[in-house]
């Protein structure tokens, strides 16, 4: 057994989590599926057997994937920002996400099928609203708000004014 991560982020799924990690880890880099517990003896939301818990990474974070049923939901009160580097791996990581049974949001959000929330951020919309001019800054923040998936060029453009 490999020494467990200081700090994990643990994400309570109904049901579901290991299919959820393999997910994670087929579209983002440096990301894995680690170990797979099964229960010892039945419990509340499942059987002795079933899969309890699932290690996993996602872009280097340590996650414990925990299906414990439907006592609790995900919401955007936690979310993965992923940050991109160009429209194109923008659009694979959304498209990922919501083309699998996930659903958009506003301003770069979405959650997948599992209803976890991501923050889908190219690093030239960071740049676009905090540019140093003001009007500038709105111009792109005004721009992102009427989007659901960020559009880079769209933003610049606003940006230029």
């Amino acid at each position: 057994m490999t020494t467990p991560a200081k700090n994990t982020v643990c994400l309570w799924y109904n049901s579901g989590a290991e299919d959820a990690a393999r997910f994670y880890a087929s579209i983002f880099p440096d990301s894995s599926v680690g170990a797979v517990h099964r229960a010892p003896g039945d419990y509340p939301a499942g059987k002795q057997g079933d899969v309890l818990t699932v290690e996993f990474t996602v872009m280097g974070i340590p996650c414990l994937g925990l299906n414990g049923g439907p006592a609790f939901a995900h919401s955007e009160a936690f979310s993965f920002q992923v940050a991109t580097a160009d429209q194109a791996e923008t659009d694979r990581y959304w498209n990922a996400i919501v083309g699998n049974g996930g659903e958009e949001s506003a301003c770069g959000w979405c959650k997948d099928k599992w209803g976890v929330s991501w923050q889908i951020t190219p690093t030239a919309l960071m740049k676009a609203i905090s540019d140093p001019d003001p009007a500038a800054a709105k111009r792109a923040f005004d721009a992102m708000m009427q989007m659901k998936k960020i559009d880079i060029a769209a933003i610049e453009t606003a940006r230029r004014g």
